[in-house]
């Protein structure tokens, strides 16, 4: 088995067929054709099935490119790694975050990231653990940062608390229960919730119910921050955000805080990571700052 072999399968299933993975990767497709055949000899088995418009992956074929692209992504960490530590200043990041980082955490650490790896690529993911554990297990995103996973992480993965996650009601400056001061004063409003935030709507459900209140009418689901903040900017309905959303400026400006009395909480925020594999110094950076902005925010609010 060979390294090229891996590229090809990844490019392949990818671009869903042998002349987008040609042009992809800059292979010739009849070298590419005979990658893939001494590949499947080699393993006894298809992992691909031929069709008229392109190539699928077969129920093997699945499961090699997840081994693939791990393969792949810890070839291209090490690299990574050695030129971080021998002083060089480039390679890649890929983070996942939830809304409390994007608000709490990353404004503060892109500035001083950029400064010590200025050639280092940054991806960052919208989203939540369960949408990104695949990615996370085969190595495609290098850390999650969020709200704790409900059920107990996979043996392959480690879990760091990072700080806890209060919440707030939010509604546009001018609405009719911009004064209330309970949940029960606002068992007849419209809700909004987002997917990107984990079990929003269970949360609803079982802060009210947990009071003996009606379940609250979800009106609209959103799937980013800015439809939520614009669907309770310019309408009626309610959300329940991180409480880090009051020192946006699109929050000022747009949408004001309903204080009610109950303590609204939610999962903590952790950082999620593979056990056992290193991040590469660029990540490890990133992730640091983080820590560190979670220690400089509790340190201002005593």
């Amino acid at each position: 088995m060979k390294l090229n072999q891996l590229r090809d399968v990844v490019a392949i299933a990818e671009r869903g067929s042998l002349r987008a993975a040609s042009r992809q990767i800059g292979v010739a497709q009849p070298a590419l054709t005979r990658s893939i055949r001494e590949l499947e000899r080699e393993l006894g088995a298809a992992l691909f099935e031929r069709r008229t418009k392109g190539m699928v992956l077969t129920p093997v074929g699945q499961v090699f490119l997840r081994r693939a692209r791990a393969a792949l992504g810890e070839i291209r960490r090490a690299e990574e790694e050695v030129d971080q530590i021998k002083g060089g200043t480039s390679g890649s990041v890929v983070a996942a975050l939830s809304i409390v980082p994007h608000l709490a955490m990353l404004p503060r650490v892109l500035r001083r990231f950029r400064r010590r790896y200025p050639n280092v690529t940054l991806q960052i993911i919208e989203g939540v653990y369960p949408n990104v554990e695949s990615q996370l297990r085969d190595g495609s995103i290098d850390f999650y940062v969020g709200p704790s996973s409900q059920d107990a992480l996979p043996p392959d993965l480690l879990e760091e608390p990072m700080s806890e996650n209060p919440r707030l009601v939010m509604c546009r400056r001018d609405h009719p229960l911009a004064e209330a001061t309970s949940l029960a004063d606002l068992t007849g409003a419209e809700w909004a919730t987002t997917s990107i935030t984990q079990n929003a709507e269970d949360e609803l459900h079982d802060l009210f119910s947990g009071l003996g209140l009606p379940s609250p009418r979800l009106s609209v689901r959103t799937r980013s921050a800015m439809s939520l903040l614009i669907a309770v900017a310019y309408s009626d309905v309610l959300a329940m955000v991180p409480h880090q959303w009051t020192s946006f400026e699109l929050f000022r400006s747009g949408v004001r805080q309903i204080h009610v009395k109950e303590p609204l909480t939610a999962a903590r925020i952790v950082a999620v990571r593979r056990a056992g594999m290193p991040l590469t110094p660029a990540a490890e950076h990133v992730l640091d700052l983080m820590r560190r902005q979670v220690a400089e925010a509790y340190t201002v609010d005593l």
